[in-house]
C-alpha cells in the first residue's frame, strides 16, 4: 500500500521513533557546514502528474501479459516509482519535479515476465525493473530513451520463499522478497542470509543481486554476489537458467553477466542463495584508535590474518566527531567524549567490531583481533558503543530526510582500492568535494569510514554535508559528483564498490574496463536485448 507523498515518496519512510537534531548536533552542523535555508517537501496537491504515454494497444497487451488488475496508471503509483533514493532523486521528488513511468506492472511468474517483455518489444515500451527502489545511482530512474513509453516492473507478486534446503544450505526466493521478510522466514528455520545493507528495510533480493550489493557484515558473511548459487533470468530472447553446482569449470560463469547488470541484460525471476546457521552469539564492541593511520594499519593486519570479525568499520576523525555530536545515545556520547578528553586525542578514530557464530568461534576470533588492536594502541569502549551502532545502523536514511528538511545537501559515495593507496584516495576525494562545494560558509563537511575489508584492500564510504543551493541543486551536486568521480578514477580506484553503476556512474565505466570492455557489454546487450527496451541508460549508457 502506498503511504502519503511526504512520508513514502519524498522520504525514506516513517521511522519507529522520531529523528531529531539535538542542540549539540545543531551547533556542530552550523559550525562545520553553516546555517542553511529550510527546504520542505512540496505539497502533494502542487505536484503535476503528466498523462501516461502508453498507447491503447500497448496498454491492452500489457494487461494481457500480467492481468488487468496488475497494471496501474494511477498517479500515486507512478509517483511512488519515480526513481530511487539518490540525493538528486529526492530533490526532484521533494520539489515535485520527477520523471515518471507511464505505468506500473506487477508480474506474478516467470511466464508473466516473458509475456511482459514480448509486449514491450512489440509496442516499443521500455521497462525498468523496480524492486525496493533503493538505488542511489539512478539505477531505477524511469528513462524512456528512444521508446514510445516507459513502465516500471514491480515484483511484490514475486516475493515468495520457493524452497529452503537444510542439507545444501540454500534458499530459493522470488526477486521481490525483501531482506526483513527473508530473515524472518529463515530465522524460523534456524538460518540466516547474513546480508544487511543500510537499505535492508526496503531493498529486495533481486536488487541485491542486480547491483552486487554488499552488507554491513560482508567482511564475514561475504557480499551478495558471493551468496548467489543459481539464477533464473528472463531476457527478450528467452530464459536462462544458470548455476548447477557449488563450483564449475564449464567456461566463463554466465551468472556474472547478470549479477551487477541492473536489469540491462535481463530480468531476474528467481534466485538461489547460500544461507548459514543463525549465530548462537553476537558480540559488537567499540574501539578507539589514537589515529586513523594506526586504525588503518590494524585493519590491514587483521584482514591478513584471515580471522577478521564479521563487521569491521573504521571512522576517520571527522566521522568520529560527527558521531559524537550527532548521536542520540547519550551514554555512548559520554564514553566517546570522555575518551577524547582523557587522551586529548582530537584525531581519534572510532572503530566498530562485530563477531557472530558459536561461542567458541566468537571467542577465538575476538582474541585474535584484540591482539592486533592492542598492538596498535586501540582502547576498548565496551559493548554499549558496539550495540548502539548495531541498533541504529539502519537509521541513516531517516536522518538524511531531516537534514534535507533543514536545507542541507547530504549524499554518499563509495569506492574501493588496495591498502597502499587508500590514504591518498581518501585525501583526493575529500579535497575534490571540498573544493567543488565550498561556499561563503565554513562547509562542506566531508567524512568517511572504511566499510568493507579484504586481504588486499578495503572500501571507502564517504559522506558529504553542505548547504543546498536551492535554486541550483542539480548543477551543484552534479559538479561535485563529477569532481569526486574524477578523483576516484585518477587514484586507480573502482568507480563503485557496492552501489552499482546505474546511470550516474556510467560515464566513468570506460575508465575502469576500457573501450574493449564497453564494446563487449554492448555486444551482450545487443544479443540479449536487441530492441534496447531493458532499463535504457544504465550500466553502459545509451
Amino acid at each position: 500500500m502506498i503511504g502519503s507523498y511526504d512520508t513514502t515518496v519524498a522520504r525514506w519512510g516513517s521511522p519507529d521513533a522520531p529523528i531529531t537534531i539535538s542542540e549539540r548536533g545543531r551547533l556542530f552542523l552550523e559550525t562545520e557546514v553553516g546555517v542553511p535555508t529550510p527546504t520542505p517537501v512540496v505539497d502533494r496537491s502542487d505536484v503535476k502528474v503528466p498523462a501516461s504515454q502508453l498507447s491503447e494497444a500497448a496498454r491492452s497487451a500489457l494487461a494481457d501479459a500480467v492481468g488487468v488488475d496488475a497494471l496501474s496508471e494511477a498517479d500515486d503509483e507512478r509517483l511512488a516509482h519515480a526513481g530511487g533514493f539518490s540525493y538528486l532523486d529526492l530533490v526532484d521528488r521533494r520539489d515535485g519535479d520527477s520523471a515518471l513511468p507511464d505505468a506500473i506492472v506487477r508480474p506474478a511468474s516467470s511466464d508473466d515476465v516473458a509475456q511482459l517483455l514480448a509486449a514491450c518489444v512489440a509496442h516499443d515500451v521500455a521497462v525498468v525493473p523496480f524492486g525496493g527502489g533503493t538505488s542511489v545511482v539512478g539505477g531505477v530512474r524511469p528513462e524512456r530513451g528512444p521508446h514510445s513509453a516507459v513502465i516500471a516492473a514491480a515484483f511484490d507478486r514475486m516475493a515468495e520463499l520457493v524452497d529452503v534446503d537444510n542439507v545444501n544450505m540454500t534458499a530459493t526466493v522470488g526477486p521481490g522478497m525483501t531482506g526483513p521478510t527473508l530473515e524472518r522466514l529463515l530465522g524460523a528455520r534456524g538460518l540466516t542470509l547474513g546480508h544487511f545493507p543500510q537499505s535492508w528495510e526496503r531493498a529486495s533480493i533481486g536488487g541485491y543481486v542486480a547491483t552486487r550489493s554488499a552488507g554491513q557484515a560482508s567482511s564475514g558473511y561475504g557480499r551478495s554476489d558471493d551468496m548467489v548459487e543459481a539464477l533464473r533470468v528472463m531476457t527478450p530472447q528467452g530464459e536462462m537458467v544458470l548455476g548447477r553446482a557449488p563450483g564449475s569449470a564449464a567456461g566463463p560463469d554466465l551468472r556474472q553477466l547478470f549479477i551487477g547488470s541492473e536489469g540491462a541484460f535481463g530480468i531476474i525471476t528467481e534466485v538461489t542463495l547460500r544461507v548459514r546457521s543463525q549465530p548462537q552469539e553476537r558480540r559488537y564492541e567499540g574501539v578507539m584508535f589514537p589515529s586513523y593511520e594506526l586504525g588503518l594499519e590494524a585493519f590491514r593486519e587483521i584482514a591478513a590474518r584471515r580471522t577478521q570479525p564479521d563487521v569491521m568499520r573504521l571512522s576517520d576523525p571527522q566521522e568520529t566527531s560527527s558521531t559524537l555530536a550527532m548521536g542520540t545515545d547519550g551514554a555512548v556520547a559520554a564514553v566517546l567524549d570522555g575518551y577524547l578528553k582523557l587522551r586529548r586525542a582530537a584525531n581519534g578514530a572510532l572503530a566498530i567490531f562485530g563477531w557472530e557464530g558459536t561461542r567458541t568461534q566468537v571467542g577465538a576470533r575476538r582474541d585474535e583481533t584484540w591482539r592486533v588492536i592492542r598492538a596498535h594502541k586501540g582502547v576498548a569502549l565496551g559493548q554499549r558503543v558496539g550495540s548502539s551502532w548495531e541498533h541504529a545502523r539502519f537509521s541513516g536514511p531517516y536522518l538524511r530526510d531531516v537534514l534535507m528538511d533543514e536545507g542541507y545537501l547530504v549524499e554518499t559515495l563509495e569506492t574501493a582500492i588496495r591498502w597502499r593507496d587508500l590514504p591518498a584516495l581518501r585525501e583526493s576525494v575529500t579535497n575534490a568535494l571540498k573544493e567543488s562545494l565550498h561556499d561563503d560558509g565554513p562547509g562542506p563537511f566531508v567524512m568517511s569510514h572504511l566499510s568493507h575489508v579484504y586481504e588486499t584492500g578495503g572500501s571507502l564510504y564517504i559522506t558529504v554535508v553542505a548547504r543546498r543551493d536551492a535554486g541550483n541543486s542539480r548543477e551543484q551536486w552534479l559538479a561535485a559528483k563529477a569532481a569526486a568521480c574524477d578523483a576516484i578514477v585518477a587514484s586507480g580506484a573502482t568507480i563503485t564498490h557496492h552501489h552499482a553503476v546505474g546511470r550516474d556512474h556510467a560515464p566513468w565505466l570506460k575508465d575502469e574496463i576500457g573501450q574493449t570492455g564497453i564494446d563487449l557489454l554492448h555486444v551482450v546487450k545487443t544479443q540479449l536485448d536487441p530492441d534496447g527496451i531493458l532499463n535504457p541508460g544504465v550500466l553502459i549508457g545509451t
